[in-house]
């Protein structure tokens, strides 16, 4: 009887330390005081935009984001923010899913503060 006991206390601990975490939960907002290109924003870019904005860009992608230039100019004059806050099919980037809010907020934050290079 003891041993039913026991199982069933097993059972019903394991079933309380099991806990669901959606994407909002693993994306945590970032706090930086100050955002540059080389800390924070050329690892974005890295992993997220350089599979086509390579030099030369592939896959039909318009413009390489290979240097901290080719990024300033995307986010001056070819509208980098609004792609990347885009909710409909031109959201970059292209074909995946959209970037988690803290990481665009991360790329508002740095054009906010004048795209500091290093």
């Amino acid at each position: 009887m003891k041993r039913k006991y026991l199982i069933y206390i097993l059972i019903f601990s394991a079933s309380y330390s099991c806990s669901y975490n959606s994407e909002d939960d693993l994306t945590d907002d970032i706090i930086v005081n100050v955002v540059t290109y080389e800390d924070n924003i050329k690892t974005i870019i890295d992993n997220n935009c350089i599979f086509c904005h390579s030099n030369p860009p592939t896959n039909g992608a318009p413009m390489s984001l290979t240097t901290y230039l080719d990024v300033k100019d995307a986010v001056e004059n070819r509208n980098l923010i609004g792609r990347i806050s885009a909710t409909d099919a031109s959201v970059m980037p292209a074909g995946g899913q959209r970037l988690p809010q803290s990481i665009i907020d991360l790329v508002i934050q740095w054009q906010a503060e004048g795209l500091i290079e290093n």
